[in-house]
């Protein structure tokens, strides 16, 4: 119930009045998981909306930003309902074409914040849980309340000793910024919310390389730019900062250029991807490409409810570090793990996949619940993640899951479904 879940932007009584009135009209009908609701939409873009849209694009509304669900033919419309929907086919050829070749994502949905100042490192290093990078890398960032508790499952780039980037959820960003000021320093850092001042796209796939290399004078070679590194470079024509990392668990290039240049950074990729087979891809298909690679995102896997050991974040958790925000609850929680454990399920669905909170069973004891599901595209397979009691975990269990009202029988998983030894990710 906190409030920080809405932006200043719902402090609008048009918004309001829209968004009310839409609740009340449908306070006693069902709401399917791929539902689009209008009120209120559209308010925030990103500069290539309109581009995109034309190009097929069908939008979702996050944190009252329109962001890519996928790109259909013109005229499609999906279908609400609680299994598979027609949009299902689309999704697998973005999922299929981004394993195969180059997938290009938007991204003004991820949050940044600048931190900069000579206390900066000091600052950040209190803060987040992790080993902080040196300039030029990339780390995994555990953030932690002090009772252990996740506050955040950030990414931090270092660009220089005294400048950094916190990239997160984009709609967690008044939680974030007032987590981040409750802990400020009354002098020697500077802060700046820079979400909707900074944008671009993401490359991913193993044509990812050959289409940025076409753009860039710079080195992309993994000696000069390896997995998890960080680097200012030209990209057409645009002054970017660029990250070698990927969701999708693929070679991959997140691309941040100022919001003002996002469109011709767009054009310019379109172009240069054309002869590579890129494919623009929604979230939906980023939701698969994650799936098969056991990658949780906040809210569904990583919450305020849950800690690092439960979740696995604890293997970014510099246990190390002589002091941090939730440390001494963290090697606590070491010495005596918690009951729940986070996993990942194969699951024998037929029509439809899991989508967060269905129960998991050992014969009628519940032993855990879903937090998050979809099909994987390329490994064929109906997958979900879920948390389970850690006395339940054992090879061969026989366990079940409710999908829809019908009790599958699932397996645990012991590695990711797709490419459990993360080698695409470092080619």
């Amino acid at each position: 119930m906190d409030v920080a879940r809405y932006g200043d932007f719902a402090a609008n009584r048009a918004y309001l009045k829209a968004k009310t009135g839409e609740f009340y009209a449908r306070r006693f009908v069902l709401t399917y998981p791929n539902e689009q609701l209008p009120a209120g939409r559209p308010l925030k873009s990103a500069p290539a909306h309109a581009a995109m849209a034309a190009d097929g694009a069908q939008f979702g509304a996050l944190y009252g930003l329109e962001y890519p669900l996928y790109f259909a033919p013109k005229g499609f419309r999906e279908t609400p309902t609680l299994k598979r929907s027609n949009a299902f086919g689309i999704v697998a050829r973005e999922v299929t074409a981004t394993r195969a070749g180059v997938g290009l994502l938007e991204t003004t949905a991820f949050a940044r914040y600048e931190v900069s100042g000579a206390g900066a490192r000091a600052w950040l290093d209190r803060l987040l849980a992790c080993t902080l990078p040196g300039p030029g890398r990339v780390r995994l960032a555990p953030m932690l309340s002090p009772s252990g508790r996740l506050m955040g499952d950030l990414t931090l780039s270092c660009w220089r000793e005294d400048l950094y980037w916190l990239m997160g959820s984009y709609y967690l960003q008044s939680w974030h910024m007032r987590w981040f000021r409750d802990h400020l320093p009354e002098s020697g850092v500077s802060l700046r919310n820079i979400s909707d001042e900074v944008t671009g796209f993401s490359l991913s796939g193993p044509r990812a390389r050959d289409v940025l290399a076409q753009l860039t004078a710079a080195d992309l070679s993994n000696g000069a730019l390896p997995f998890m590194a960080c680097r200012e470079m030209e990209v057409g024509l645009a002054n970017a900062r660029v990250g070698r990392l990927s969701v999708a668990g693929e070679l991959g290039y997140e691309i941040n250029v100022p919001a003002s240049e996002q469109l011709a950074l767009y054009r310019t990729l379109i172009e240069a991807g054309r002869d590579h087979g890129l494919v623009q891809i929604g979230y939906n298909a980023l939701n698969s490409l994650r799936m098969e690679k056991s990658f949780g995102i906040w809210s569904r896997e990583f919450t305020w409810a849950y800690t690092a050991g439960m979740s696995g974040l604890d293997r970014f958790v510099a246990f190390g570090k002589k002091d941090f925000i939730g440390r001494n609850a963290a090697l606590r929680e070491r010495e005596q793990p918690a009951k729940q454990k986070l996993v990942t399920l194969e699951i024998a669905a037929e029509d439809a996949d899991a989508a967060g909170f269905e129960p998991v069973w050992i014969g009628d004891r519940r032993v855990g619940f879903v937090t998050s599901g979809a099909y994987g595209h390329c490994v064929g397979k109906s997958l979900a993640m879920a948390y389970l009691d850690r006395d339940a975990i054992a090879p061969g269990a026989a366990i079940d899951v409710h999908v829809v009202g019908v009790r599958r029988r699932a397996t645990i998983l012991p590695a990711p479904a797709y490419d459990p030894a993360g080698s695409r990710m470092r080619g």
